[in-house]
């Protein structure tokens, strides 16, 4: 009886573990929108930090979730994650920052994103959601 238990237990709990891991792709690699609207100041474009500069705020931002990679084109840093695109600007005497999604990001900053950032309709692009372009 007791090493049914155990079973049992041991079952439950890496059910549970399984659970509250953010090992799915569903989660992986999401830019952290939630965490950006509580850090910096909302403005009619995105965010804005009123102090540090881009390259900090990039570091600040990738620095609570990782990016998939970065880049930049000047002053602005962009950090690629799985379905967005966060570009931080110079804006005043801080920074800018803009959350799009993937496929708009690329359209819009196409000649100032790295060149080894694929195209979102390639099969290298792997954003999109469960099952797409894959």
């Amino acid at each position: 009886m007791k090493t049914a238990r155990r079973v049992s237990a041991t079952l439950l709990a890496t059910v549970a573990l399984a659970a509250c891991s953010d090992s799915s792709d569903e989660q992986a690699n999401a830019v952290p929108y939630q965490w950006i609207s509580s850090q910096y100041a909302r403005v009619p474009v995105g965010h804005v930090d009123g102090k540090d500069r881009p390259g900090s705020v990039a570091d600040e931002i990738s620095g609570h979730t990782s990016a998939r990679d970065r880049g930049r084109d000047g002053d602005t840093v962009f950090l690629r994650y799985r379905e967005d695109i966060v570009s931080i600007a110079p804006y005043k005497r801080g920074s800018r920052i803009e959350v799009v999604d993937y496929r708009t990001g690329y359209q819009r900053w196409y000649g100032k994103l790295p060149s080894k950032w694929p195209h979102p309709d390639s099969n290298e692009f792997r954003g999109g959601g469960p099952g797409a372009g894959k």
